[in-house]
């Protein structure tokens, strides 16, 4: 037996990225709209209300409205919008939140797609906030760059126009505000939102995200190998989440944003030095990758039971 899917929003960046993962897999069957009758509310209506899983790349209330189309209690949702990520009643999509997280997402009906810059942010705060060593109240900063695809299609014209791309990095968010802070601020643990230093970056795709911290200053004055152990203790054998060893991320003269490649992963390194008493804390992801299509995928293979990795790029 096959689980139906419907990407509604296929045609965007985020849906072909997702079609392409859902290729050749021969437990899933996709069901599909003209793109004539995308606009369509009775086609979108009975294609959502066919499928087994649906996955919503939309913008935030054409999300909203899919949900509402829904008029059954079995189809279940996978939203890769900002609408539903701190919600009631929606699961975060990010499955190595915290232990146990899994198994939820696994039981739920609707699920929220993390925001690609939460991705980085909380793959690397969580684990500290639950072993200790990062107080709740901790006034903490994140910044770093993305691919310009994270816009979506007005950036991605904006950057590959005739008149070639109109910066090599620029940060924005500065009112800080940006959209992404709920999430962060939430399932991160922390009891203030973390001041959010956001950039874009002349690369089509990649991601890195960057929180540094005055480790001499905190609670206890953790090592950069207290931070190591803990990140290394939460991702222990994920097939996802790789953390660098640190002899290894002692060797390093630079990381790039386009550090993983095209792939689905999420690589988190430690940078520390013990005599000044400071480290910084990075972590690089595909921002269409683990950061967008590939959690989605992630999220259907877990809601569908199916191997977590399937149709991941690893």
């Amino acid at each position: 037996m096959t689980t139906k899917i419907f990407i509604d929003g296929g045609h965007g960046t985020t849906g072909i990225e997702i079609a392409d993962r859902l290729a050749d897999r021969p437990e899933l069957s996709l069901i599909t709209v003209d793109e004539k009758d995308r606009r369509n509310m009775a086609a979108r209506r009975d294609a959502l209300n066919a499928a087994d899983i649906v996955i919503l790349c939309l913008p935030d209330d054409a999300s909203r409205e899919s949900v509402a189309l829904i008029d059954n209690d079995r189809t279940r949702v996978i939203d890769a919008s900002t609408a539903h990520r701190v919600a009631d009643g929606w699961t975060y999509g990010f499955p190595e939140l915290e232990p146990g997280h899994r198994e939820r997402l696994a039981n739920s009906r609707f699920v929220a797609n993390p925001g690609c810059w939460p991705t980085g942010f909380l793959a690397l705060v969580r684990p500290l906030i639950l072993a200790g060593l990062l107080p709740a109240d901790w006034p903490v900063t994140v910044s770093g760059a993305s691919g310009y695809s994270g816009g979506g299609k007005a950036m991605i014209a904006e950057y590959e126009g005739a008149d070639g791309a109109p910066t090599a990095f620029r940060a924005y968010g500065l009112n800080l505000a940006h959209k992404h802070v709920p999430e962060m601020t939430r399932y991160s643990g922390l009891s203030h939102p973390p001041l959010f230093a956001p950039a874009v970056a002349n690369a089509y795709r990649g991601m890195l995200v960057e929180v540094p911290l005055q480790l001499r200053a905190m609670p206890g004055t953790p090592s950069p190998a207290d931070i190591h152990a803990a990140l290394a203790a939460a991702y222990a054998g994920s097939p996802i989440v790789s953390v660098t060893p640190l002899a290894d991320s002692a060797a390093m003269a630079q990381v790039e944003v386009e550090h993983v490649g095209a792939t689905d992963r999420l690589s988190l390194s430690v940078f520390g030095n013990a005599h000044s008493g400071q480290a910084r804390l990075v972590a690089t992801l595909d921002n269409l990758g683990k950061g967008a299509a590939g959690a989605a995928v992630q999220n259907l293979n877990i809601l569908a039971g199916l191997p977590e990795t399937a149709g991941l790029r690893l």
